[in-house]
C-alpha cells in the first residue's frame, strides 16, 4: 500500500496509521463426539477457552475484541479515520515544522490537515500528532499524500514526502423502478411510484438505520414500507433493520405533484426531477455511512395531444350481454379540436352505437366524458379496442387499442357467481 520515495537522511520520521474500531474475535471450534478418541478433551478446551461465550462454545461467538491486522476496507460513504505521527529522531531541535496532508482522488485534491500553521519547534524524542477525518465520497483509487517541511539547527531547509494508496469500494447496489398511477384521471394529479431495490455488496451484514426520499420541489411524497395496526406502524420488513451480505430489499414511495405545479404546467410532460435517495447504515461496532443517490429523472408519460383514459368498466362482464363503460377525453393540446368518434369492432368485442358521431369543439386543457356500450361474443379476458379520435380541423386521426381488458364469462358461471 505504501509507497515511498528514495530513502534520505532527515530528522523526523512520519508514521501514518488508519483509525478503525475492532472487531469481534471468533474461535474456530474442534470438537468431536464422546465416542471418538479425544472423548471430552476438545470440549473441556473450548470451555476453559477465556474467549469463548459460556454455554455456547461452538458457536464460533467470542467476548474478546481484535485490533485490525491489516489496512481493511474503505467503502462509499463511510469515514476515512487517520492518525499522523511526525518524531524528532534527532538530538537537536527542529524548527519550523509544516505537516501537511492532502487526499488525491480521480477528479480533485482535497486538503485534510487540521491547521496549516508551522509549529515553532520540535525538540529530540517529542512528537506533531494529528487525526484527520474525510467522508469518503468518490469510489476508486485514492492517495493519501503527507508532506513534511522543517529547518534544521543549520538552517537547512528540508521536505519530504510520502503516499499511501488505498481503494474505495461501492457497498451497496441501488437499482430504481418508475411506476405511472392514474390515480383521478384528470391528468394533473396522476402518481408516481418509485421502488427502490438496495443490495448489500459487501461480505458483512448492516444495520439500514434510515432509507427515505427526498422528493424534488415539484412532489409530495409518502412512503409505503409501514403498516398499521392497532394504531402502530410496523414495518414491513419486521423488528429487525439488518440487511445480510448480497441481500437486497425494496423499498416503495408514491410521489403525488403538488397543486401549483400541477395546475400551472397542466399536464407535467417531458423529463422532471423526481428526488434523491438519502440512505444511512451501520456495519460491525457502529461504524456509519451515508449515501446520497445522484437526482432521479423520469419521463413523463407521452399522452399527444389528446388523451383517452377510462372512468368506469366493469371486471367482469355476461357472454353477449352489453356492458357499459365510461371514457374520457382530455384536449393535450394547445389548440381547439373539432372531434368525431369512430368504433371499429374486433373478432371479440363488438361496439353498439352511432359510428362517426360528432363529438363537438374541445378546447385546450378541457375534458369531456363519453358512455359507450359494447357486447363480447368469446369468453375469457378480452381486450377493449378499436376506438377513433379524428380532429376535422387538421384531418388527423388518434387510434386507441388495448384500453382495457375485461373478463368475459357464459350466463351460467354469472348465474352461480
Amino acid at each position: 500500500m505504501e509507497v515511498n520515495p528514495p530513502k534520505q537522511e532527515h530528522l523526523l520520521a512520519l508514521k501514518v496509521m488508519r483509525l478503525t474500531k475492532p472487531t469481534l474475535f471468533t474461535n474456530i471450534p474442534v470438537t468431536c463426539e464422546e465416542k471418538d478418541l479425544p472423548g471430552e478433551l476438545f470440549n473441556q478446551l473450548m470451555r476453559d477457552d477465556p474467549s469463548t461465550v459460556n454455554g455456547a462454545e461452538i458457536l464460533m461467538l467470542g467476548e474478546m475484541l481484535t485490533l485490525p491486522q491489516n489496512f481493511g476496507n474503505i467503502f462509499l460513504g463511510e469515514t476515512f479515520s487517520s492518525y499522523i505521527s511526525v518524531h524528532n529522531d534527532s538530538s537537536q531541535v527542529v524548527k519550523d515544522i509544516l505537516v501537511k496532508a492532502d487526499l488525491q482522488t480521480s477528479s480533485q485534491r482535497l486538503n485534510l490537515s487540521a491547521s496549516s500553521a508551522a509549529v515553532a519547534e520540535l525538540k529530540p524524542d517529542c512528537c506533531i500528532d494529528d487525526v484527520i477525518h474525510h467522508e469518503v465520497k468518490e469510489i476508486g483509487t485514492h492517495i493519501l499524500v503527507c508532506a513534511v517541511s522543517y529547518t534544521t539547527q543549520n538552517g537547512e531547509k528540508m521536505y519530504f514526502r510520502k503516499f499511501f494508496k488505498f481503494q474505495v469500494l461501492k457497498p451497496l447496489d441501488v437499482k430504481t423502478k418508475f411506476y405511472n398511477a392514474e390515480s383521478d384521471l384528470s391528468s394533473v394529479t396522476d402518481e408516481v411510484f418509485l421502488e427502490a431495490q438496495i443490495q448489500n455488496i459487501t461480505n458483512s451484514p448492516m444495520f439500514m438505520e434510515k432509507v427515505s426520499l427526498e422528493p424534488s420541489i415539484m412532489y409530495n411524497v409518502a412512503e409505503l414500507n409501514s403498516v398499521n395496526q392497532a394504531g402502530e406502524s410496523i414495518s414491513t420488513f419486521g423488528s429487525r433493520a439488518y440487511l445480510q451480505p448480497m441481500d437486497t430489499r425494496q423499498y416503495l414511495y408514491c410521489l403525488k405533484p403538488k397543486k401549483e405545479f400541477a395546475e400551472k404546467a397542466g399536464i407535467i410532460k417531458g423529463v422532471t426531477v423526481i428526488g434523491k435517495l438519502d440512505i444511512v447504515w451501520k456495519t460491525n461496532l457502529g461504524e456509519r455511512g451515508r449515501l446520497q443517490t445522484s437526482q432521479l429523472q423520469r419521463m413523463a408519460p407521452g399522452y399527444g395531444d389528446v388523451r383517452l383514459s377510462l372512468e368506469a368498466i366493469p371486471d367482469t362482464v355476461t357472454l353477449e350481454e352489453p356492458f357499459h363503460i365510461t371514457c374520457k377525453i382530455t384536449n393535450c393540446s394547445e389548440r381547439t379540436m373539432d372531434l368525431v368518434l369512430e368504433m371499429c369492432n374486433t373478432n371479440s368485442v363488438h361496439w353498439c352505437g352511432i359510428s362517426g358521431r360528432q363529438l363537438g369543439k374541445l378546447h385546450p386543457s378541457s375534458s369531456l366524458c363519453l358512455a359507450l356500450t359494447l357486447l363480447s361474443s368469446v369468453q375469457g379476458l378480452q381486450s377493449v379496442s378499436g376506438l377513433r379520435l379524428t380532429d376535422t380541423f387538421l384531418k388527423r386521426t388518434y387510434e386507441y387499442d388495448d384500453i382495457a381488458q375485461v373478463c368475459v364469462v357464459s350466463s351460467a358461471v354469472k348465474m352461480e357467481n
